[in-house]
């Protein structure tokens, strides 16, 4: 098995990378001097979180402004190295702040759609259950993923990310083909909008980064828009859940991380996954039900949330 590298030498980690010298590489810096020195069409497939200018402690600002400038300068590095025909993926949610929120995805639109190869072909909403409980708007519990393609041919593999049908023995009502089976042998197309648990708490995946992706959720566009062997990219790659999701399916990754935790962290979920030891929820797994005899899954006695209630306001005075 050849080895993992981490390099603070862009040089080096483009020409590992692109010349299939490792599985994967994390370059440690800032990943403007990566994009800037990758070569023109040398990556497959672009998939990224970027930071959401949140105050994360990985983010210095919590100005959106800073966060479109930021994308007005990466994209036009990332779409020259992108292949003719390759995709690219960006996942956002939304930026909050003083009670206001901004979908990031419309900004995200607005920086791309300035170029004209750049093809839209579907904005995933990924929903997960849990997050921050809200008292004064609806939760969110949702996030996007937009899939753009490099021109007006690109690969797509809906065989390899079908999912399990409803009726799977569902036959022709009438016409020519009535009584035969009506779906496909392999399933169905998963749609665009994917329910996949969110990396909190208890999670297999979870790690101190506090804004992990989850595996399943690159997984699937891994196996449907990349070929064995294919170089994937990530110049926001944190823990490197998108390296564990392409090394698993055998393809290459180069990653950009400045944190040395999560480069460290990163490094060893890689090694797991060249492996084939990384732990991670896979998308197609069912959503979990708790027992509904659980302590945790009955409904309390309304004099319970009376007493608490009560209790909490003589706190409170």
């Amino acid at each position: 098995m050849k080895s993992i590298k981490v390099l603070k030498r862009a040089s080096t980690a483009i020409a590992d990378a692109t010349t299939n010298q490792v599985p994967a590489v994390i370059f440690h810096g800032d990943c403007l001097k990566l994009l800037s020195q990758l070569p023109k069409q040398s990556v497959d497939f672009i998939i990224s979180s970027p930071p959401y200018c949140m105050g994360k402690d990985y983010e210095q600002t919590d100005d959106v402004d800073v966060l479109i400038k930021s994308h007005q300068v990466i994209f036009p590095l990332l779409i020259d190295s992108l292949k003719k025909g390759g995709s690219l993926c960006w996942q956002v949610g939304f930026h909050a702040k003083d009670g206001l929120i901004t979908p990031l995805d419309y900004l995200v639109y607005d920086c791309l759609r300035l170029f004209p190869e750049m093809k839209l072909r579907n904005r995933i909403v990924w929903t997960f259950g849990h997050g921050l409980h809200c008292t004064n708007r609806f939760s969110g519990r949702h996030e996007t993923v937009l899939w753009f393609t490099k021109g007006g041919s690109y690969h797509f593999n809906l065989d390899a990310v079908r999912i399990e049908q409803k009726y799977p023995g569902k036959r022709h009502a009438s016409g020519s083909k009535k009584g035969q089976l009506s779906g496909n042998p392999l399933g169905k197309n998963p749609g665009d909008v994917w329910e996949i648990p969110n990396v909190k708490a208890n999670h297999v995946e979870k790690t101190e980064h506090p804004c992990q992706f989850p595996v399943g959720l690159v997984h699937r566009l891994v196996r449907a828009l990349t070929k064995p062997g294919d170089l994937v990219l990530d110049p926001f790659c944190g823990v490197a859940s998108s390296g564990v999701a392409a090394l698993d399916v055998g393809r290459r990754f180069l990653g950009a991380e400045l944190m040395d935790k999560y480069v460290i962290i990163g490094k060893q979920r890689l090694k797991d996954a060249a492996c084939g030891e990384a732990e991670f929820r896979p998308a197609e797994k069912d959503i979990y039900v708790p027992d509904p005899n659980s302590s945790v899954a009955r409904r309390p006695d309304p004099s319970e949330w009376t007493l608490q209630q009560n209790t909490e306001q003589l706190v409170a005075e």
